[in-house]
């Protein structure tokens, strides 16, 4: 049997750049094809699936998607995060931007009040309402929920709003796509093709890649600053990926009213 990616190849001829390309292209697809069925069984802390997840994501990310409930690693590091410091309770009031469906009945159930807030008429949520300025009173949530939003918007007036609307002690969860080995978040005013976009900042309508000193933009919010981080073995058993952080970002409680 001939080996693959060979018959591209005319016999005797040396294969030029284009047919080693075809040839590799064959090959990796087939790769792709076995291993985006799952490499090894994980476990999904949201549902309880035990067992091979699918790749997902632009690029394909492996063992990422559990195909029970849909939960992403981001999801799944949310629930460890519930699950271990308990940040929930029934006398909260909570505001959740862009709710997931993975996420959002698991907070609903753990508060007293949750609320849900979108843009996108894409999403059935409770107020219709820009990040970037909600129009909410202000000091009315204990906790707010926002993940992969930040990168979409005018993130410094969204960390301010954020900031605005939690009461005193309050705690705001943020995820957002992070590249840990750059100290300065890339962003190019310049760059409004949904093709540009995709290639430099890895989606279509993002408007930066953050790097490290997205800490400094949510503490210039005043915000206080703490991370739950994937570790292992949460990352080898719940397919988590490497360092995903979520940012824990407190509103401090002013002193005379400590």
């Amino acid at each position: 049997m001939m080996p693959e990616g060979e018959a591209l190849q005319a016999p005797g001829r040396r294969a030029g750049p284009a047919t080693r390309a075809q040839a590799e292209v064959v090959r990796q697809v087939a790769r792709f094809r076995q291993a985006a069925r799952g490499l090894v069984p994980r476990l999904c802390p949201i549902c309880g699936h035990e067992g091979l997840f699918t790749a997902y994501g632009q690029p394909p990310r492996f063992d990422a998607r559990c195909p029970r409930c849909g939960a992403l690693e981001r999801h799944r590091l949310f629930k460890l995060w519930m699950d271990r410091e308990a940040p929930f309770a029934k006398g909260h009031a909570v505001l959740h931007f862009a709710p997931e469906r993975q996420l959002a009945p698991l907070v609903r159930a753990a508060v007293g009040r949750y609320e849900t807030a979108d843009l996108s008429e894409k999403r059935e949520v409770t107020h219709r309402v820009d990040i970037c300025g909600t129009g909410l009173p202000g000091a009315s949530f204990d906790r707010i929920v926002c993940n992969h939003v930040l990168e979409h918007v005018d993130d410094r007036r969204a960390l301010a709003e954020i900031f605005r609307l939690l009461a005193p002690g309050g705690l705001a969860v943020l995820s957002t796509p992070i590249v840990e080995g750059w100290a300065i978040t890339h962003e190019d005013a310049a760059v409004t093709s949904p093709q540009e976009r995709l290639v430099q900042f890895g989606q279509s309508d993002h408007l930066r890649l953050y790097g490290r000193d997205l800490r400094d933009r949510i503490r210039g919010a005043g915000f206080a600053l703490a991370e739950f981080t994937a570790r292992e073995p949460d990352v080898r058993i719940h397919g988590l990926q490497r360092g995903e952080t979520l940012f824990l970002a407190s509103k401090p409680i002013p002193e005379e009213s400590a």
